[in-house]
């Protein structure tokens, strides 16, 4: 038991995320300044983003367009009117003093994510996903600080979880989750080095059994999944101890330091009345009319837990392969294309009678992801279609090839783009099946090996597998194991 895990026996966390998601936009949410990581510094700015007099904010509507495919997505309560305000603070990343935002009226609310756990889909609630422009960025040298405003006025959506959240392990898997989902909504890139997901984590402790939440505090600006799990299991740890050495939970913002393994005060923790919240009277209320919603349904696809649940009920995956198909779309849509081309069950399936859609996924996660591993490829950028593998996996259920052999034609076919039943045919290592043709080879066998016959017929059954390697040997590999097996149990007698 570890040392948080003693501790844990009393207390029990509750925790609670908000996720910044930085909207695939050509563009800000208020302005025409373009977006683009890597820029040179304050080079992508307008009068707008600067604060200047008399500018005018005018919203972009594609960001609508994706925070509302994550809402439905989600499940979430779509208003049909909501409105933007502004949130008031005087930090130098913001030259406007406010940042746009919705308070009261967010836009979408009391949805869910649904993240893989244990082998099953786990749900965790949401209680609001709103629109928001991003700030820039300070970076602290020694002791001069720099701004770049390039990231200012971004166009975000934050996603705000449920304090219903009992583990680290469940709040990073959350963070996973999320950013699988608009990964695969193509709704951001959600690249957490370049600052386009990032995570504020509000974390408190209570006794077991009790319903009250204890004073919470928050982990600030937290850029990666084992971070996550890092900062939440370090902030539990320290408030269950102060908590026991009878001293009380300050309600502040902390700040984690990944290379120290600990986190520090920043400051004492906001609340809405700081931030002086009030309707932003340049722009009008936000209306999200009939027509746009329809056409944000008919362009929702099938998501990555429905999937999930598809090839266990469907394919009988284990949860382990259809997690890891899942991962990214581009590696589900190469699955569903491989087992679309594979088409209905041959005759004849592989010996260990497992369906298609698994003998495909085996394929994928260990040849395929293998070679592409090795080469530092991704599915995308895979030089063997998906009809391809299909057609190397029927060679090898219907018996046309053995495992082993398949594994030889998968490497040539990988490597040099020829079709594996061409490979097949020009080097002649079509799997013998014939029974008649490979009893002569196990009469042969067995008739030059009668001391290790007789054996075998004693009780050694560790020779068993003498008399397939030479078998094998004789055919050089071609031999079907599965009737070979049989015909050699019906000749040693047992």
């Amino acid at each position: 038991m570890s040392p948080l895990d003693e501790l844990l026996e009393n207390w029990e966390p509750v925790i609670g995320l908000e996720v910044h998601v930085q909207l695939a936009t050509t563009s800000k949410a208020f302005s025409s300044s373009a977006v683009r990581f890597g820029a040179s510094p304050n080079s992508l700015t307008d009068p707008l983003v600067l604060g200047m007099p008399g500018t005018l904010p005018q919203f972009n509507r594609h960001a609508l367009e994706l925070a509302l495919l994550l809402g439905v997505a989600t499940g979430s309560k779509i208003r049909a009117r909501c409105r933007f305000s502004r949130k008031h603070y005087f930090y130098p990343d913001q030259p406007k003093g406010y940042q746009i935002s919705q308070y009261d009226e967010p836009l979408c609310e009391d949805g869910h994510l649904d993240l893989v756990m244990n082998g099953a889909i786990h749900r965790v609630p949401l209680t609001r996903i709103h629109l928001e422009e991003d700030a820039g960025k300070n970076t602290h040298v020694g002791a001069f600080s720099h701004v770049d405003l390039n990231r200012a006025g971004v166009a975000l959506v934050e996603v705000v979880s449920a304090p219903a959240m009992h583990s680290s392990e469940e709040a990073a898997e959350f963070m996973r989750s999320l950013h699988r989902l608009v990964r695969w909504l193509e709704i951001s890139e959600a690249d957490m080095e370049k600052g386009q997901l990032r995570c504020d984590a509000n974390v408190s402790v209570r006794r077991r059994g009790e319903d009250r939440l204890g004073t919470r505090t928050e982990l600030k600006n937290i850029n990666s999944f084992r971070f996550v799990q890092n900062a939440i299991e370090h902030e539990i740890a320290r408030q269950i101890r102060l908590l026991e050495q009878g001293e009380r939970i300050i309600q502040e913002t902390r700040l984690w330091d990944a290379d120290l393994g600990a986190s520090a005060p920043m400051r004492s923790k906001e609340t809405a009345e700081d931030y002086r919240y009030f309707p932003d009277p340049d722009l009008p209320p936000l209306v999200v009319d009939g027509a746009l919603m329809g056409s944000i349904l008919k362009s929702l696809p099938e998501l990555p837990t429905q999937r999930f649940e598809r090839y266990l009920k469907q394919h009988g995956l284990s949860p382990d392969d259809a997690r890891t198909l899942i991962s990214e779309r581009a590696l589900a849509d190469y699955f569903d294309a491989a087992e679309k081309a594979h088409g209905p069950e041959p005759t004849l399936v592989a010996s260990s009678g497992q369906g298609s859609g698994r003998t495909i996924a085996n394929w994928m996660l260990s040849e395929l992801l293998g070679a592409l591993n090795a080469d530092g490829k991704t599915i995308d950028d895979t030089p063997m279609s998906a009809q391809t593998l299909s057609d190397l996996v029927v060679l090898v259920e219907n018996g046309t090839i053995s495992g082993k052999i398949g594994k030889e034609i998968f490497e040539e076919s990988y490597k040099t783009g020829e079709a594996p039943a061409a490979i097949v045919e020009r080097r002649g290592v079509q799997q013998i099946s014939d029974e008649a043709a490979l009893w002569e080879i196990v009469e042969q066998v067995v008739s030059a090996n009668a001391k290790q016959a007789e054996a075998f017929a004693a009780g050694k059954d560790g020779l068993f597998g003498f008399f397939v390697g030479q078998v094998m040997k004789l055919t050089q590999g071609r031999a079907n194991p599965v009737i070979t097996s049989d015909l050699l149990h019906k000749r040693l007698g047992r």
